[in-house]
């Protein structure tokens, strides 16, 4: 699964990366978590990728309030076409998510060891995303969006069978237009991954910053 994740790229950078007509500025984030606002990239009307700032926790349009978004930060690859909260989104409202790591943790004889999953560059780059727009009984609208995930691969087996869909850069268009589902999620991600204990502070969701993602010594107790 993916419920926590990191995106420390600048907005200038995330602009190149995705071929984005302009920068919009990113505040760099090193613990993004669910029912927080976080940048994702989809097709606007005009045709062109835009960046826009959405709720993790996708709440489908018919659901009766924004709760449901809670136990919806991801969306099983398996199911994307068939399962009623996804199937719309996934036929028609595709989005990347930007990250430059994501965390799992582990079980340990005391307490549970994070550990933080990147690119060997530290680089940016995608998870595979669905989003969706919601109106509540009192006219307010929410956009809102999931993290899609695959079976695990065998490195991150180790941690939790499931992990989010790392989309390659080469296959952008392709998800966004609703192209290459069967490649892009029918089994675990290729990408190669560093995988490092980090301090047990990404625990708490108030603690955001860059001493987060300093690697550190299995098994030990840095607080930061």
């Amino acid at each position: 699964m993916c419920g926590r994740y990191v995106l420390s790229s600048t907005g200038e950078r995330i602009a190149e990366h995705f071929g984005l007509a302009q920068a919009t500025p990113v505040a760099p984030r090193y613990n993004i978590a669910p029912t927080q606002q976080a940048p994702v990239v989809r097709v606007a009307r005009s045709g062109e990728r835009e960046l826009v700032v959405l709720r993790w926790g996708l709440v489908p349009f018919w659901a009766k309030d924004l709760a449901v978004g809670q136990r919806q930060i991801n969306a099983r690859a398996e199911s994307l076409a068939t399962r009623p909260a996804y199937r719309e989104a996934f036929r028609r409202r595709r989005c990347l998510v930007p990250a430059t790591g994501f965390y799992e943790w582990k079980p340990g004889p005391r307490r549970k060891q994070p550990y933080l999953c990147r690119l060997p560059s530290g680089g940016l780059f995608a998870f595979a995303g669905l989003w969706e727009s919601w109106r509540s009984p009192e006219g307010e609208v929410v956009q809102t969006f999931a993290i899609v995930t695959a079976d695990a691969s065998d490195a991150i087996r180790a941690l939790h069978d499931r992990m989010p869909v790392i989309v390659p850069e080469s296959e952008y268009g392709a998800w966004l237009h609703g192209e290459a589902v069967e490649r892009l999620v029918a089994g675990p991600s290729a990408a190669p991954l560093v995988i490092e204990p980090v301090g047990l502070a990404v625990n708490n969701v108030r603690n955001d910053g860059p001493e987060l993602v300093v690697p550190m010594e299995e098994g030990g107790d840095r607080l930061v």
